[in-house]
């Protein structure tokens, strides 16, 4: 199968969509099909050799995050060239509704359509407003993909109709086999505690696991706290005191291969997100790797977790709820043993292996021109997703 793939944000700078398009992408070729990613990247910028640069993006503030979109005549045309030499058995858009590469290239498009929805917003005037004008394009859709329930939500209130739940996919035994990094790894009396995720984004978190910081230090002077990501370091460091200042270690941005390695060697993992988060494969990564995960009690949190029978949940943006669930995990090493082990067996249903043929399901049913789904145990699940 030839399948084409439009990524609305810029491989430029990473984040979860890319990830999600770049895995995925891997996983099909590897499964022998042919695929081709257009996305926002500059023609000199180094990506994968199936990935066609659509050109420089321009950063645009939306869901309390940057996004780095690329629109306009000369994007358009590039879509243009694109569709035309493609051929495409299928045709894969992310985030149909962003203005980017990916309305560009709906508008455009003939033929089967799939459409992925990364985004949970459940009020959001922009998307509410832009339906009318989008929908005869969205009619063209042939089949619904949300990574999560909340993101289904978000398509069944601003959009209409539904979407078959998928989620983000994990290669699992990348992170349970990663070498454990001796210099990350903690002690009974010095524990290791890490934080993955954007610096100055608010809605990550960070300010919150800062404010935790000194209360987990008074009761466990020792610990450490091990904080990987992009942003200002100066800016997030005058949030500490000085004693916390030197428990915590700035790491910066890491390769995938480092993410893998210190997620492995830290006794837990913290998601003190406090919104506009969809799924949170972080959560997936950290349970892979057999970190103990300790999360803010968002819904999208709460699903991975399952209700906290997979990790351990604190009220959002609850600083002093955060280092007393902490202290507790600490203190019981028995209990983290329970939840790696319960995790561990979890997460093998978000592996690429499950997801990706999960999503190729998806297109060979619209891809093959099936007029209908049968209502059976196998496929009944789909009937609601497609196009009438």
């Amino acid at each position: 199968m030839r399948v084409g793939v439009v990524c609305p944000y810029s491989f430029d700078v990473p984040g979860g969509v890319q990830f999600h398009v770049r895995d995925l992408a891997e996983h099909l070729i590897g499964r022998g099909h042919e695929v081709s990613v257009l996305a926002p990247a500059d023609d000199d910028t180094p990506v994968p050799a199936y990935v066609v640069p659509a050109g420089r993006a321009v950063p645009v503030p939306y869901n309390g995050s940057v996004a780095r979109l690329n629109f306009g005549p000369v994007s358009a045309g590039r879509v243009r060239k694109w569709l035309g030499e493609g051929g495409f058995d299928v045709l894969h858009i992310h985030e149909p509704i962003t203005p980017s590469l990916s309305i560009l290239a709906l508008w455009q498009a003939t033929g089967p359509i799939v459409a992925t929805f990364h985004t949970s917003t459940l009020r959001s005037r922009a998307m509410q407003a832009a339906y009318p004008v989008m929908r005869p394009s969205l009619e063209k859709i042939s089949a619904r993909i949300a990574v999560s329930e909340d993101a289904r939500q978000t398509v069944t209130t601003h959009i209409g109709g539904d979407a078959v739940v998928i989620p983000n996919g994990v290669y699992v035994d990348v992170f349970a086999r990663a070498e454990p990094a001796p210099l990350w790894q903690g002690t009974a009396d010095a524990p290791t505690i890490a934080f993955v995720g954007r610096l100055d984004e608010p809605r990550k978190g960070l300010h919150v696991l800062c404010d935790a910081v000194p209360q987990v230090l008074r009761s466990v002077p020792g610990a450490r706290f091990l904080i990987a990501g992009r942003g200002d370091v100066d800016a997030a460091r005058e949030r500490l005191d000085p004693t916390a200042r030197a428990a915590c270690t700035f790491l910066g941005e890491v390769s995938d291969h480092d993410k893998a390695a210190l997620l492995r060697s830290v006794d837990v993992y913290v998601a003190p997100q406090t919104g506009g988060e969809s799924f949170g494969i972080v959560l997936v990564e950290a349970m892979s790797a057999g970190a103990t995960v300790l999360a803010s009690d968002l819904d999208a949190f709460r699903r991975v977790l399952d209700d906290g029978a997979l990790g351990v949940l604190f009220a959002v943006g609850d600083g002093a709820g955060l280092a007393d669930s902490l202290l507790a995990l600490l203190a019981d090493p028995a209990r983290r043993a329970r939840l790696r082990a319960a995790a561990g067996v979890a997460v093998r249903r978000y592996d690429w292996s499950v997801v990706g043929a999960e999503v190729l399901e998806v297109f060979e049913t619209v891809s093959y021109g099936a007029q209908s789904v049968a209502e059976d145990p196998q496929s009944g699940r789909f009937a609601r997703w497609r196009r009438p």
